[in-house]
């Protein structure tokens, strides 16, 4: 029998794959809209943007407390206009992963620098 598993925080990649050109532009978008996100949503914990070193890809990171909270913010987005898609085409993306996690274990720094690893069940 498997034991239940309790998720302390939900985390939304994506992946976009672009023309190295398009970077800058595609970074700074996904950017504000992580902004707007932070301000306008309960349950947001964090959101980061990265690249690749070759330029051809950009990876948003966005952490919230759960499921259902970002379901709820990107439906939000989607009733104003701001969805993904529209994203993809104006930044030409050429392929794009979602993936969905939940948040099982974590390993942080404590206030005394030490490494601490929290188990969630």
């Amino acid at each position: 029998m498997q034991a239940s598993v309790k998720s302390h925080g939900f985390t939304q990649l994506i992946e976009f794959q672009i023309e190295p050109r398009q970077q800058s532009a595609l970074v700074l978008a996904l950017s504000e809209q992580a902004e707007r996100l932070a301000q306008g949503h309960e349950g947001f914990l964090s959101a980061s943007v990265q690249v690749s070193e070759d330029g051809q890809r950009v990876l948003t990171y966005l952490q919230w407390q759960t499921r259902a909270d970002g379901d709820t913010a990107f439906l939000r987005l989607e009733r104003a206009g701001e969805d993904f898609w529209r994203l993809i085409r104006a930044h030409q993306a050429t392929a794009v992963t979602f993936g969905s996690f939940q948040v099982l274990r974590s390993i942080e720094r404590s206030v005394d620098n030490a490494l601490m690893c929290n188990l969630y069940r």
